[in-house]
């Protein structure tokens, strides 16, 4: 596929990204001051910014609203809604540009209108503090996919990353499901555990997604999502949404995780707390961490097609989430590099127009449709 090609391809079916942490770098670099950090121009601090989204053929973007799930309930629910006011006082901000879209119908409107559709995904159950009521009111404010856990466990679901203390999911758990169902938010299977992914998927009536995972027999991490799980979530219409972070598609860089996380535990030392990521800091710098490439990005979306379909893959970056991305994905500018490989690969036009966007709209389109009238 020639670059012109290329570019009319996006032009009609821009890339909608399933996960973006930029609202949480604002908050850790600028205290959420855009005078301080302005996205509209160029930047070097973050991977992010609205001409580097445009050079990327980024038409819409799943912000994620997010607190550590080491946070405090009260905390957690606080952070949570002080990224939700970032994100809408944001695209308030540069409305010229985005706009906030809570529907597949408003994302196509805000492509019509030139503009970038904003839609926003909370990261992590625990920051609904066990109260559906807060859910509700997420979703109220545009929040359109939940993932079920973050690196913690929950009151109620059990995290890919923690000791399992549910066996997946609880009635509770169940119960949040079901409600995300009906008031139309997606269930977002990244981030937990295996049982919990099955007891999603044996719960949920309308398609789930992964928003950020890439295949755990291409790369054996705990964040990945194993061909059984594939291939439900593509039964039941899901799509899996392929990420870029270096550790979960490249297993060197998974392998030295491992051993890095081990190290910090050894000194006693939690690796998810202040003083055990410095330690892990001071570890990199004697053992360098290995690096990952596009390529490894490439044989995972290529692994996830040929288990799930065409029809159920799509792309979730995770940028300004991590600190480091496969050589050749650097920042958001780069997505046509990977549709240029795909296409050397013999990837038709139809394909990258379902794994750009086609196929996220759909399932979201399939719960604005399970939920009308409601």
């Amino acid at each position: 596929m020639s670059p012109l090609d290329l570019a009319s391809l996006l032009a009609a079916d821009p890339i909608v990204d399933g996960h973006n942490d930029l609202p949480w770098e604002l908050r850790d670099l600028e205290g959420y001051d855009f005078d301080q950090l302005d996205i509209a121009v160029r930047g070097t601090r973050t991977h992010t910014d609205l001409v580097r989204l445009r050079e990327g053929g980024v038409g819409g973007q799943f912000w994620s609203v997010f607190a550590p799930g080491t946070y405090a309930p009260v905390d957690a629910v606080t952070a949570t809604f002080e990224q939700l006011d970032c994100v809408h006082r944001m695209v308030a901000r540069y409305a010229d540009q985005l706009a906030l879209a809570t529907t597949a119908e408003q994302v196509r409107a805000a492509w019509a209108d030139g503009r970038i559709a904003c839609l926003l995904g909370a990261e992590g159950g625990h920051c609904i503090a066990n109260s559906v009521g807060t859910l509700r009111m997420m979703r109220r404010l545009g929040v359109r996919y939940m993932t079920l856990t973050h690196n913690q466990n929950n009151d109620w679901a059990d995290s890919a990353t923690d000791e399992p203390r549910h066996g997946g999911l609880t009635d509770f758990g169940r119960d949040v499901v079901r409600e995300m169902n009906r008031i139309g938010m997606l269930v977002d299977i990244s981030h937990g555990a295996v049982t919990t992914m099955h007891a999603a998927l044996d719960t949920s009536t309308v398609p789930v997604i992964a928003s950020h995972s890439s295949a755990r027999a291409i790369t054996d991490h705990p964040r990945n999502v194993p061909d059984e799980v594939l291939s439900r979530l593509a039964a039941q219409g899901g799509v899996c949404m392929a990420t870029f972070v270096p550790y979960f598609v490249n297993q060197d860089a998974a392998d030295w995780t491992t051993a890095a996380k081990a190290a910090v535990r050894a000194a006693g030392l939690d690796p998810d707390d202040e003083s055990g990521r410095a330690f892990r800091e001071s570890y990199a710098a004697a053992h360098p961490a290995p690096g990952a490439t596009l390529a490894d990005v490439v044989a995972h979306v290529e692994h996830l097609r040929e288990v799930a379909g065409i029809d159920h893959i799509g792309l979730g970056g995770d940028y300004d989430g991590v600190d480091q991305l496969p050589q050749g994905l650097e920042d958001v500018s780069t997505y046509p590099r990977l549709l240029a490989v795909l296409a050397e690969r013999g990837w038709s036009a139809a394909d990258l127009a379902k794994l750009t966007s086609r196929n996220i709209l759909r399932v979201l389109q399939a719960a604005d449709d399970a939920t009308a009238g409601t």
